[in-house]
C-alpha cells in the first residue's frame, strides 16, 4: 500500500476589495443574481455569473420546485444560458455566491457534486481552465484556478 497526496491551492482574499476590478464586478453580478432566485422551500439563494472569453457576461440563480431532484442549480442554469446564448464560446471565470434567509453567509460555499461535474464538462468543452470565485455575504473570498480544483479525482469524457 502507498498513499497518494492530492493538494490544491486556493487563493483567499479577506474581502472582495482585494480582487481585481473585473473579478469584483463579476462577483457583484453574481450577488445581483441572488434576486433572481426562486427558492421558496430552502430559502437558500445561489447566484452565479460568468465572464466569457468574448468579454460577455451572463448571470443566473437557482430555481426550486417542490420536487427537489428536479430543481435547477444556479451553476447549471448559468452554463445552459452561456451555451445557448454564446455557443462555442469558452468561459473564463465564474463567480458564485450564496445567501441563506436564516442567517448571513460568512464563508464561501462550494458547488454541489452535480454542478462540479457539469462545470468540469464545460471547462473541457472550452479547452481552457475556468477560474472559480466563491463568496458568501461576508467574510473571505476564495479563488480557484480551475474546476479540477473542486473535483480533483474527476471523471471526464477522456475516461470513456
Amino acid at each position: 500500500m502507498r498513499e497518494k497526496q492530492i493538494s490544491l491551492t486556493i487563493k483567499v482574499y479577506d474581502t472582495p476589495d482585494e480582487l481585481r476590478v473585473d473579478e469584483r464586478e463579476l462577483l457583484e453580478e453574481a450577488r445581483q443574481a441572488l434576486d433572481k432566485s426562486h427558492s421558496p422551500y430552502s430559502n437558500f439563494r445561489v447566484g452565479s455569473a460568468a465572464l466569457l472569453s468574448n468579454g460577455a457576461t451572463l448571470s443566473a440563480a437557482n430555481q426550486e420546485n417542490a420536487s427537489y431532484p428536479v430543481c435547477v442549480c444556479a451553476e447549471v442554469a448559468l452554463l445552459s444560458a452561456c451555451s445557448s446564448v454564446y455557443p462555442g464560446v469558452a468561459i473564463s471565470k465564474i463567480a458564485i455566491t450564496t445567501r441563506a434567509a436564516a442567517h448571513p453567509s460568512d464563508s464561501p460555499k462550494a458547488p454541489c457534486g452535480q454542478c462540479r461535474q457539469t462545470l468540469l464538462e464545460f471547462e473541457a468543452r472550452g479547452g481552457k481552465n475556468i477560474e472559480i470565485i466563491l463568496a458568501g455575504d461576508t467574510g473571505p473570498v476564495y479563488k480557484l484556478g480551475s474546476v479540477k480544483d473542486l473535483l480533483p479525482l474527476h471523471f471526464s469524457g477522456s475516461d470513456l
